[in-house]
Formats: C-alpha cells, structure tokens, sequence
C-alpha cells in the first residue's frame, strides 16, 4: 500500500493498519515497492526538510525509514517511537547520525556495491574529460573555434593514478586504470591487503606527492572531513586532476578553488559538494577547469533498482528479525 506526499512511480492497493516505511524521496524501484507490500509506503517528496520529515514521523510513525535524500538526525528518530531500521538507498550512511540510532537501538543498513559499476564508470567518464578537455573544447568549438593546431591533451597511459580509498567502487576504478597502462597507487589504512595491480601508500600526502590522477573513493567520516585542503593540495604533483565521486565534505572548497587557480591542478570533477543541492549562484559556476555533476554518479537504471531492492531486504531483514523475536 502507498501513502504519497511527493510524486509516485507505482501503486498498490491501500490496504491499511500496516506498518509504515517513510521513503525520503518521491520514488522507488517498482521493484523494491513489491518487496514492502506488506507494508504502508509513505513518500516524503523531493529533497524533504528535517521539519518535514519530523512531521511525516509523528504522523505515520514510521518501522523503516528508507533514505533517498536528506539528513536523519536524532529529531527525526525521537518523533518515530516504533522505528527499528533506517535503511540507506546506496552506501553512504554519513547522512544518518549513527550514535543516534545506536543509542536508540534503532538498525542503520547501506546498499554497498549496488551502485559500484555506476560511480566507478562515472569516475571514469569525469577523469576522461578533465584529461581531454571534453567540455572546454566543446564550448570553443561551439563558439566558431578550431583548437586542433594549438590543443594538447593529457595521456594517461604511463601516468600515475592515485585512488583515496579502495573499497568496492575505487577496487573497479584501480582496474580500469591498470588496463589504461597507468600505474595504480591506493591510500586507505583500513585496507587489510592490496590487490597485485595496487600499490600501496602508506600516507596520503605520500599518494598526493606521486599521483598524476587523483581519485576520492572514501566514506565521509569526522576524521577525514576536509582532507583535501590547502596543507594536503600542496603535496600535489604540479597540474594533476583531482576527481570526487564519493563526498562533497572530503574537500576544503576554497582550498580546492584556490588550486585550480594557481596551476597546482590541471583541473577538477565533482559529483558531490558540501551543500547539496547546488543551486545558483555558486562557487563553481565561472571556474573553466572544473566539471560538475548533481550528484548522480551511482544513479543509473540498472543502479537504481539494485539500490532499491537492497535497501528494501535490509529493512525486511531488520522486522522479520524484530517480529521473530517479539
């Protein structure tokens, strides 16, 4: 059954007396709404509000949260008494206080690796066009210019590319650079062991000192929030690119910007910033040798029902077990 605040993709019969799954978002998989028919389905709508979303609780009063967009603070899970689970559509859970919810023994589930193909192939898509000035050339030949006596593109074969983080996305990212004959360096201390075409960094401003490509692939923690920043971009070889695919908070913005400007960088990709959603005016919009993306690096068809499936099996594994043991 569905209860819709927001826009839909798909129905199913209104049953009623169900428990309720609050989505923070305006759809899901029709796959995934198959899952949790046995539930009540409550969507949010676009980019809801901490106030939206703790009202949506009080009302509904909520099993699962299953979380699109927005932040899942302790306000939102003190106006939820009956929440056992807050499952994540992907793997990214710093969006979700998790001290919170372990105080209030409320489950915190990510998706991991169901969207891995699309961000590492979106990883990919974003290096290519800082390396060959995609959208730069482009522009100028839409301006009446012809750039091919005075261009010179990056080649990558020979180059260095350093990965921050290896987990299931940058292991895809590490083996599409070994087969563009680049050589794979990786800084992530929680690795217990490195795959044969992966080096291993032993610190990062070691990694950044060497790589010609840089790449975040790392969950956003208190430890690392700004780690890219003006102390950690002076190791940098001089005109590398620095790509992030993973969190927006990973940078120091305006120590980023400042790079971009004084050739310490070639240039930069984003596919995730700070503050989201980016709207104009913002930092990025008259910055040349930067690429933006809105945040749908792990957002393709095939990734979308992946994520849902597994978001929706994570809050059924978590009330199945709820239920089993009441």
């Amino acid at each position: 059954s569905l209860i819709v605040t927001g826009v839909q993709t798909c129905a199913l019969p209104i049953l009623g007396g169900k428990d309720v799954v609050l989505v923070t978002g305006s759809d899901l998989a029709e796959q995934a709404m198959v899952m949790l028919q046995g539930f009540e389905v409550v969507f949010a709508g676009r980019q809801p509000t901490e106030d939206d979303l703790i009202a949506l609780c009080k009302r509904h009063n909520p099993v699962a949260i299953l979380v699109r967009y927005g932040r899942i603070t302790e306000k939102v899970m003190d106006a939820a008494p009956a929440l056992q689970v807050i499952s994540k559509h992907g793997s990214g859970i710093d969006v979700i206080d998790q001290t919170a919810a372990a105080e209030r023994n409320i489950a915190v589930r990510a998706a991991p690796g169901a969207n891995a193909a699309a961000v590492a192939e979106h990883t990919w898509a974003l290096i290519l066009a800082c390396a060959k000035s995609v959208v730069p050339l482009d522009k100028r030949l839409r301006d009446g210019h012809w750039d091919k006596a005075t261009h010179k593109s990056i080649e990558l074969e020979g180059l260095t590319l350093g990965l921050i983080g290896l987990g299931a996305i940058g292991s895809r990212v590490a083996t599409i650079g070994h087969a563009f004959g680049m050589k794979v360096l990786a800084y992530d201390p929680y690795a217990k062991s490195m795959p044969a075409l992966c080096e291993r960094a032993e610190t990062l401003t070691g990694l950044l000192s060497r790589s010609d490509v840089i790449s975040l692939h790392c969950p956003l923690t208190d430890e690392n929030r700004g780690m890219i920043n003006s102390q950690t971009l002076a190791h940098c070889k001089r005109n590398a690119i620095l790509v992030n695919t993973a969190r927006g908070g990973l940078i120091h913005s305006e120590s980023l910007l400042a790079a971009l400007r004084d050739g310490t960088l070639h240039s930069a990709a984003l596919d995730s910033f700070t503050h989201e959603p980016l709207t104009a005016p913002h930092l990025w919009q008259s910055v040349e040798n930067v690429v933006i993306s809105p945040h749908i690096g792990g957002v393709t068809a095939a990734s979308y029902i992946r994520m849902g499936t597994v978001a929706a099996s994570n809050i059924l594994a978590v009330t199945d077990a709820t239920t089993a043991s009441s």
